[in-house]
């Protein structure tokens, strides 16, 4: 009986009792639903509910009376050992063996799909995350959001939210023409420009620039820019999107700034707000009257001299993913974007659209890395694919998975490079490598899946086992409704170090000449189960599940 199935059975339970008058409650009022949670003390049950305290005042009873009726009716489900009742009305319920047992195979059966859940199904959603500029590599400060990011995508998509991931690119205004300046100065020998880009890699991207368009030097200045902006801006692009792929973040749609510039969409946005009665002119500049939303001061959108803001920019690209069906647009920023939260509400709210639901603004706090080098190629940053080399894919993704995004963060290599259970990716791809090795060598013993018999998982590391493999799809829905990914790595340490106690206190093989009984068979079935948890957990933090360690 998984935590969902006797979820569902305490409202079916609920429900008859108002149809049978024994609780006075509307037939409304009743939940689909009702919450199960782990009791923090085992010897209480396997799950407890609150329910009767939540309800019981509208229905015209104290909670313990209201937890007595519903109490009456769990006891004759299928499955349920014992109702207890505790405290002020809380109901502890334990299941049997056979019901708790029966999870294992349930899981095995649902293979990749289980965790899956429908608790945002309907929701359509385009997140836009990393959108880093492209004037130089991916670094350090990018490495939040593109883990964090990729995986908060995962879990929406896992609960049954359509996601779209996007990465907004600023290929518009006056950083790119001073990147396309610094290409230009590297590749005659000339210093680098004022507010310009050093390191090695302008450099290259002048080599990039010179095999496409060998005569490139021979050019004008005037002549050679526009040429340069275009060959270096897509290299960079090229690897950026390299980058990203070796980091396993993958996008849906890359956006251009400059097509929005391109196709008048800057203009359409303004009239469309102008038209929404947002916009005033005031001292030969467009505005939108912000401070009507809860913004600390208008913005402008255009200036005296024609030339349009950052911000008529953040319009238009709200505007268009509006017109292209996203009805929710998460936007991940960086720790130094707390000032756009305001103002993004506010053209969603001159946009017509409620800021509560339409639009949702992430901050990720700054992370670091002891004894981290400057890269040698940038110069001045710490790239992303020099942390790659150094600590590996999976250490990184992980480590920035376990921790809210709110929180700063310092990874410490020395422990990310330990193989031992201090290290917490190598605690949990350790635990989904000792299922797998303990898995062959069941089968080279003889044992295998022919039979299963879930009164058999009796133990009480089996029972402990089994709880915490039920509760992940709760974790998982949990994680999308709270943007949290690190509810699934946190749990995921809890479903390894259960695992480990499980595995050293019952075997799977039989030992010697002892024969394959139902309940290696059994244990197998459980094993394997949590193999498939730990490998569907690791994969939606971007994280792979070694075979073999």
């Amino acid at each position: 009986m998984t935590p969902e199935e006797l979820s569902l059975a305490i409202s079916a339970c609920l429900k008859d009792a108002v149809a049978a008058g024994e609780i006075a409650l509307s037939a409304s009022a009743v939940p689909d639903e009702v919450r199960v949670e782990r009791p923090k003390n085992r010897e209480h049950g396997d799950w407890a509910t609150s329910i009767a305290l939540q309800l019981s005042k509208q229905a015209g009873t104290n909670p313990r009376e209201f937890a007595t009726v519903l109490s009456a009716r769990l006891k004759s489900i299928n499955g349920v050992a014992a109702v207890d009742i505790a405290g002020p009305g809380f109901l502890n319920i334990t299941v049997d063996a056979a019901a708790a047992g029966a999870l294992a195979k349930a899981i095995v059966e649902a293979g990749r799909d289980y965790g899956t859940n429908s608790a945002l199904a309907g929701h359509t959603v385009n997140m836009e995350f990393v959108s880093a500029n492209p004037t130089g590599p991916l670094h350090i400060g990018h490495t939040r959001w593109a883990a964090l990011g990729d995986a908060i995508a995962r879990v929406l998509r896992a609960s049954g939210a359509e996601v779209t991931a996007e990465y907004y690119i600023n290929d518009a205004g006056t950083q790119m023409n001073v990147f396309a300046q610094s290409v230009y100065n590297r590749l005659h020998g000339l210093p680098v420009p004022d507010g310009g880009y050093p390191g090695q890699y302008i450099a290259d991207l002048g080599h990039e620039v010179l095999t496409a368009h060998p005569d490139i030097r021979e050019l004008t200045e005037v002549a050679a820019i526009p040429v340069i902006r275009a060959a270096a801006y897509e290299a960079q692009m090229k690897d950026i999107k390299a980058t990203l792929a070796d980091f396993g973040v993958d996008f849906d749609v890359f956006f251009s700034e400059q097509e929005l510039h391109d196709a008048g969409a800057i203009e359409s946005a303004v009239a469309r707000l102008r038209e929404q009665g947002h916009v005033f002119d005031d001292g030969g500049a467009v505005w939108l009257r912000t401070t009507d939303f809860g913004d600390d001061k208008d913005r402008v959108m255009i200036r005296a001299n024609g030339e349009p803001t950052y911000f008529a920019a953040d319009a238009a690209y709200y505007l268009s993913k509006k017109d292209r069906g996203y009805t929710e647009k998460i936007y991940l920023l960086g720790a130094d974007h707390h000032g756009y939260i305001n103002r993004l509400k506010a053209i969603t709210a001159a946009a017509g659209d409620d800021p509560e639901v339409n639009i949702e603004v992430l901050i990720g706090q700054l992370v670091s890395v002891n004894g981290a080098k400057l890269s040698k190629r940038a110069g001045n940053i710490i790239e992303l694919k020099d942390l790659i080399d150094w600590l590996g894919k999976d250490a990184v993704r992980y480590s920035l998975a376990r921790f809210p995004a709110d929180s700063p963060l310092t990874l410490d290599p020395d422990l990310l490079k330990k193989h031992s259970n201090e290290n917490p990716v190598f605690y949990v791809q350790y635990a989904h490598a000792r299922t797998r090795g303990a898995a062959r060598n069941a089968v080279a013993a003889g044992v295998d899946r022919s039979a299963f018999e879930a009164s058999l998982l009796d133990h009480a590391t089996e029972n402990e086992l089994l709880s915490y493999l039920g509760s992940y799809p709760s974790i998982v829905a949990k994680a999308a409704e709270l943007r949290e990914p690190h509810r699934v790595a946190r749990h995921l340490e809890v479903i390894a170090g259960a695992y480990h106690r499980w595995y050293d206190a019952c075997r799977i093989a039989p030992m010697g000449d002892e024969p394959v009984t139902d309940v290696n068979r059994t244990r197998l079935w459980l094993n394997d189960a949590t193999s498939q948890v730990l490998a569907n957990g690791l994969d939606l933090l971007g994280v792979s599940a070694p075979e073999r360690m």
